[in-house]
């Protein structure tokens, strides 16, 4: 029995021991915080490590448009009152006398055929010719024709009507609810009149890009801003386009919190809420004071962080969060995640030698069974 005893603990010891200098071959989520840490800079890498903090927050800050530029914003509403190329006309005639220029027997009103004011501004009306019309408000228009036929027909009464069409309409393509053209009237000449108008954004406005294009020029913006800037609400122009799209933008999850591929859920979402996007910590796995946010800075950024001039060229950084205390927490509330980001959450120190322990208690447990059945069958040969 003794000798099975220790037969038994030689065979543990050994195995013990073969295990230990093989622990660094067990599986792990990545790179440990001393991995990291040691391809600093400081320890002949090329990845700067910056500790988190409101000062941090400050001098990584990029700046980011609020809205549109000063040429959208500063347009001038259009005034829908005046006729523009494209809009459509409905001329009626009123003449004093019995068989005029335009009624028939028995008649003294004349509707004439809608008409579209043409790209160079003008439409034709009878025993007028060619009319400048572009420009002009209905009531100024009337005149015009009155002053044109009075010569021709005693006192004429002319009444002039406007639809908007294709010279003053905007395109608005994607998530809203009915996509097309749409004139520029008194309800719509702004942005969200506009937007109401096709039937409302249909996507989550949280994340939603609205760009317009207006000839060369192109303005975007975040709904969240069109609706905490009431400036943002631009004028529209004839001819302008719009289109709603989802936030492409998104950031990698990768380590105890497992590896994934994230869409933004705010247009400008912090730490803490990509943390809560990917499930948060894993209570037996993660390590709180070890997340680091992996980034690509540009030189100018990375010269403010760290208080230098030299750096030229975009500069590899890992911010590191850490979670265990309240002030901290506060800052990685601030914190930003920016576009394709790489969140990195390192696994807890011990996670490593339990998975160790449990591998040794394995390797034992394996070790009796295996001596006692060597051991049976040395009996049966005795």
């Amino acid at each position: 029995m003794t000798n099975k005893i220790s037969r038994v603990f030689r065979f543990s010891v050994l195995l013990v021991a073969g295990v230990f200098l093989a622990s660094c071959g067990l599986p792990s989520s990545g790179p440990s915080v001393k991995d990291i840490r040691d391809s600093s800079v400081e320890n002949g890498g090329d990845l700067f490590i910056v500790d988190v903090t409101q000062s941090v927050i400050d001098a990584s800050a990029r700046v980011q448009s609020s809205g549109f530029s000063k040429s959208f914003r500063n347009a001038g509403v259009v005034s829908v009152d005046r006729i523009h190329p494209g809009d459509t006309l409905t001329i009626t005639i009123w003449e004093n006398v019995e068989n005029g220029l335009f009624t028939s027997l028995g008649s003294k009103v004349t509707i004439l055929p809608a008409m579209q004011v043409d790209q160079l501004g003008n439409i034709f009306i009878p025993y007028a010719g060619t009319v400048k019309v572009s420009g002009l408000t209905p009531d100024e228009l009337r005149l015009k024709i009155t002053d044109l036929l009075k010569d021709q027909t005693p006192d004429p009464q002319i009444e002039v009507r406007r639809t908007a069409g294709d010279g003053a309409t905007v395109s608005i393509l994607g998530g809203v609810g009915g996509q097309g053209v749409y004139p520029i009237d008194a309800s719509s000449r702004r942005l969200t009149g506009m937007l109401a108008r096709a039937g409302g954004i249909t996507l989550d406005p949280s994340v939603v890009k609205i760009t317009v294009r207006r000839g060369a020029e192109v303005g975007e913006i975040w709904f969240q801003d069109l609706l905490d800037n009431p400036a943002n609400d631009i004028p529209l122009r004839a001819g302008d386009k719009i289109v709603l799209e989802k936030d492409e933008r998104y950031f990698i999850s990768m380590g105890s919190t497992g590896q994934r591929r994230i869409s933004f859920e705010t247009h400008n979402p912090t730490v803490l809420e990509a943390l809560a996007a990917v499930g948060g910590l894993r209570a037996n796995r993660s390590n709180a004071k070890g997340i680091f946010v992996f980034r690509n800075e540009p030189a100018s950024i990375a010269n403010r962080v760290l208080g230098r001039s030299d750096l030229v060229g975009p500069q590899q950084f890992a911010y590191v969060v850490d979670l265990t205390s309240q002030s901290s927490l506060l800052v990685a509330g601030k914190f930003p995640i920016r576009d394709e980001d790489t969140i990195y959450v390192t696994e807890a120190p011990y996670v490593k030698w339990r998975t160790l322990l449990f591998t040794v208690i394995g390797a034992l447990n394996a070790t009796v069974a295996l001596d006692s059945a060597v051991s049976g069958a040395a009996d049966l040969f005795e």
